[in-house]
């Protein structure tokens, strides 16, 4: 009896193995390395001689004792803050327009997937062209209109460039958030609106009553995919605006790019993306937790 007991049991772990076995090479080995190489005095040399000497809290100490550190941490909490908010409140507001069949609906959504094609680096650099503050078509067409002078420092102002690197990452981010929750639009049945319209329901009782509480894991799944890219994001800050003006626009990611591949010191480079890994495997265990204890009760 014991042995037709263990019998599905072992069958289930051999289905599984293969993907424990690659989570494990791939996943698990790269974020263990990245844990003891921030206690490792971890440097070009190492690669050569193969020695890196571990130094307690050296490294811990050293990055977070560094006040570009602290500023980095707010910048990212702001840039992750105010790209979720834009594209995911312009992404809806799109799904929501589009889920009404009217002409060139395809052609048009098909349109707006473009900055979601284009390579992030390239979408950097187009926008860096547009925001310049003598020669770019946004200050020209600002100016043109009479709704300034033409010199609004989009990226040269330490007080506007981290908003301008926020508008620039939702103009990118609206798509992929417009397309998903489109999806999920789909899949609420349309009897559940007919019958609140008979109740009497407006459409922004409708909205909140049905479309939020069906759409529920579709946001999560939005959220929680848009936080794990936005808070790690690099290529988009280096080709935008480097860091700068005056480390305004500095990122947990650039400061991981600036120890690690700067300054050559990957034991504090790792440390930096340790705290990346910790912030977001937070993030993603309080939201999906709070959601799960949302739908228990609704049900």
């Amino acid at each position: 009896m014991n042995s037709l007991t263990r019998r599905p049991a072992l069958l289930r772990w051999l289905f599984i193995a293969p993907a424990l076995v690659y989570m494990a090479a791939f996943f698990g080995y790269p974020l263990v390395r990245n844990l003891l190489m921030s206690f490792q005095h971890y440097t070009p040399t190492t690669y050569f001689t193969g020695e890196a000497p571990f130094n307690g809290l050296d490294n811990w100490r050293a990055v977070l004792s560094e006040p570009l550190f602290t500023d980095a941490l707010w910048h990212t909490a702001l840039f992750t803050a105010g790209s979720l908010a834009g594209q995911f409140t312009i992404g809806l507001a799109l799904a929501v327009f589009f889920s009404r069949r009217f002409r060139l609906a395809g052609p048009v959504r098909a349109v707006l997937l473009l900055p979601w094609l284009v390579p992030m680096v390239v979408s950097a650099v187009v926008w860096r062209r547009i925001l310049d503050q003598e020669h770019g078509v946004l200050n020209s067409a600002l100016q043109a209109v009479g709704l300034g002078d033409g010199t609004v420092p989009w990226l040269s102002s330490p007080s506007v460039a981290l908003v301008s690197a926020v508008l620039v990452n939702v103009w990118i981010g609206i798509p992929f958030n417009m397309v998903i929750l489109y999806g999920g639009l789909q899949e609420i049945p349309r009897e559940l609106y007919e019958a609140a319209a008979l109740d009497g329901a407006r459409p922004w009782r409708a909205f909140r009553s049905i479309t939020l509480p069906m759409l529920r894991p579709v946001i999560t799944v939005v959220l929680v995919l848009g936080f794990m890219s936005t808070v790690k994001i690099l290529d988009l800050i280096l080709a935008l605006t480097g860091g700068g003006p005056a480390d305004a626009t500095q990122t947990l990611g650039t400061v991981t790019y600036q120890l690690s591949f700067l300054r050559l010191d990957f034991g504090q480079g790792a440390v930096v993306g340790t705290v990346l890994i910790l912030v977001s495997a937070v993030f993603a265990v309080l939201y999906l937790r709070a959601n799960r204890a949302d739908f228990g009760k609704g049900k």
